[in-house]
């Protein structure tokens, strides 16, 4: 049962490698970008946007740290809402909602990282 747990924070980790990662790299893309140009001028290329580190630190731990918890509680609840269920099968369904309750904190995360990536402070 400690393996499972293990095993969902180790993935919980590298999600928050990769999203960290993403952050830093899909920043600069999200800049000013060029100017808009009148039809008799030549367009202007910009440098890309500096890249804001605080708001990717903030984004890769808006989603790490809850995936991490999601999947703690769902090692958690989804060892015991399957042993109720193997001892009262109409249990089942009841505890699918409690195992969804724990994932739904791994998607408010990611709503949270989204709020910080694409409104500009």
């Amino acid at each position: 049962m400690e393996a499972v747990s293990r095993r969902r924070l180790s993935v919980a980790g590298v999600s928050l490698v990769l999203v960290l990662l993403w952050a830093v790299a899909a920043e600069p893309a999200m800049g000013q970008g060029a100017p808009a140009a009148a039809p008799s001028q030549q367009p202007t290329v910009t440098a890309p946007a500096q890249v804001r580190l605080d708001l990717a630190i903030a984004v890769g731990l808006s989603v790490g740290l809850p995936c991490l918890a999601a999947g703690y509680a769902v090692g958690k609840v989804g060892s015991a809402a399957l042993g109720a269920a193997a001892e009262r099968p109409e249990l089942l369904a009841r505890s699918l909602i409690l195992v969804a309750l724990g994932e739904g904190i791994a998607v408010f995360g990611t709503v949270i990282a989204m709020l910080i990536l694409f409104v500009k402070f």
